[in-house]
């Protein structure tokens, strides 16, 4: 498994898991409405902490910073 997921794009994912979280201890949301939310925190986590993105893969996409060699 190779990472394809930057710093930023991790760290905005945590953010809005958060966020979710938030929400939904204080009752802004509930039902169907926050387990839906609640898993998609929990997969942006889980993503977050391994560093990829599976649905990056078929589209070719990955936010990861390119280490330029030779450069100083």
């Amino acid at each position: 498994m190779t990472k394809n997921m930057g710093s930023l794009d991790r760290l905005i994912r945590v953010i809005l898991a958060g966020l979710v979280v938030v929400l939904y201890f204080t009752n802004v949301i509930s039902g169907t409405t926050a387990v839906i939310l609640l898993v998609l925190a929990a997969v942006f986590i889980l993503t977050s902490m391994v560093s990829f993105c599976p649905l990056y893969l078929p589209f070719g996409l990955s936010t990861l910073r390119k280490k330029i060699y030779g450069k100083n």
